[in-house]
């Protein structure tokens, strides 16, 4: 069952920008899609030690003037996500 949790959009639009404040710990924001016009970033974050995952789109040129949760309502609704150690193997040249 997927926990979610709502929070004030101006808060998740200065996370990627400043990292910390007010209880909130940004983990990471990575891209993982484009579009032919935006990037999709994938963002989890920690407040009141749990963590929350959300997703949100930047404009991908400088014509594109497109922020993050910029047509989203004023709270924006994050799913409670947990820290899990994976294994991954990599190949590297000899």
């Amino acid at each position: 069952m997927m926990n979610k949790v709502k929070f004030p959009k101006e808060v998740l639009q200065d996370l990627p920008l400043v990292e910390e404040f007010d209880g909130y710990k940004l983990i990471y924001s990575n891209i993982v899609d484009t579009t032919r016009w935006s990037n999709v970033y994938e963002m989890v974050f920690e407040y009141d030690n749990k963590y929350y995952m959300t997703s949100y789109s930047v404009g991908a040129t400088e014509c594109q003037d497109e922020g993050p949760y910029e047509f989203e309502p004023d709270e924006i609704e994050c799913i409670e996500v947990y820290p899990r150690e994976k294994t991954v193997v990599v190949y590297e040249q000899v």
